[in-house]
């Protein structure tokens, strides 16, 4: 069986990845990165602003599933719990922000050990290929991160979940801007 179609030749010579991004993606990664910069430099209003934007969504959705079980099953009182628990955290969060950032700051904490444990579980697995010495190294960065947010918790909270998702953002963006350029010059990724 023989194909004539040049798209069909085109999607052979495309890496999956050119499909991904696009002619946007250098000025996304340019904005997330003066976005993270601000995080870095204004630690405590990033992380305010994580924290609300966080409680915003929860509050959001328990709007929006208070209306679906009102509309399609008002009279069954269980159905009434998840819109009513999302209202409640998000509605809590939103008027106690500081302990919002707490909340999320020990969540990443625990995130980043069960992160640890799985790089150093994977880093075991493929031991001795190449690449395990890095996944340790991500393990061990994941724990001292974790380490670094439960030191001081909760209140090393308000500054060091800023300077996260800053640092995040930053590194977001970068990597934007380096595969945006590359598209730019017409280079495969």
């Amino acid at each position: 069986m023989i194909f004539h179609s040049s798209s069909w030749e085109k999607k052979l010579d495309m890496h999956p990845l050119d499909e991904k991004f696009g002619s946007y993606t250098l000025a996304i990664g340019a904005l997330l990165i003066v976005l993270g910069i601000v995080g870095i430099i204004f630690p405590t209003l990033m992380s305010l602003a994580t924290g609300v934007f966080a409680a915003s969504l929860l509050f959001i959705g328990g709007i929006f599933w208070a209306i679906h079980t009102y509309r399609y099953n008002p009279t069954v009182v269980v159905d009434w719990f998840k819109p009513a628990l999302l209202l409640i955290i998000g509605g809590l969060m939103l008027f106690y922000p500081l302990s919002s950032v707490a909340m999320i700051a020990l969540l990443l904490a625990i995130y980043l050990l069960l992160d640890a444990m799985a790089s150093f579980t994977l880093a075991q697995a493929i031991h001795p290929a190449k690449g395990w010495g890095w996944m340790a190294f991500n393990g061990v960065v994941s724990a001292l991160l974790a380490v670094l947010l439960l030191v001081g918790w909760p209140d090393t909270s308000l500054w060091l979940v800023g300077i996260f998702v800053g640092i995040s953002l930053l590194f977001d963006g970068v990597v934007l801007v380096a595969i945006g350029r590359m598209l730019r010059k017409g280079e495969q990724l």
